[in-house]
């Protein structure tokens, strides 16, 4: 009798970094029907702008793909918690981003009870960038 994995916050934490992480919508695709056959849902979705101007719209476009995807129910408490660790990552990364421009990808990642949120930040002017990670994790 074979055993089916069991993944904890740490592999679903991983798998939301791999999604912010693609390139482009076919690596993407691929990334999630790799983690659909392991039971793991995953989204992710593109964002930039002024960093102040893009808190919400970062927030909202992680809910909105997260719906889209399946990986959440329309439920306010599925939606809170992919809200909020979403709005956790942003906080991780607010202190280099004040006033200046941000751009990059927004993955979660869902298995069972577990929720992660990875955004992944290019952070600057032009093409004079820092980049990051801010990184949340929730339970439903």
């Amino acid at each position: 009798m074979s055993e089916v994995k069991q993944y904890g916050s740490r592999d679903i934490a991983s798998a939301a970094i791999k999604m912010a992480l693609t390139s482009d919508r076919h690596e993407e695709k691929q990334l999630q029907a790799e983690y659909a056959k392991k039971g793991i849902f995953t989204a992710a979705a593109d964002y930039g702008g002024e960093f102040i101007t893009s808190v919400m719209k970062i927030i909202e476009r992680a809910v909105v793909s997260s719906k889209r995807e399946g990986v959440i129910s329309d439920s306010h408490v599925e939606e809170g918690a992919v809200a909020g660790a979403a709005r956790e990552a942003i906080s991780q990364i607010m202190p280099k981003a004040v006033g200046l421009n941000v751009g990059g990808k927004i993955g979660i990642a869902r298995y069972k009870d577990h929720v992660s949120v990875a955004i992944f930040f290019g952070i600057g002017l032009l093409h004079l960038n820092e980049v990051s990670i801010g990184l949340g994790h929730r339970v439903v």
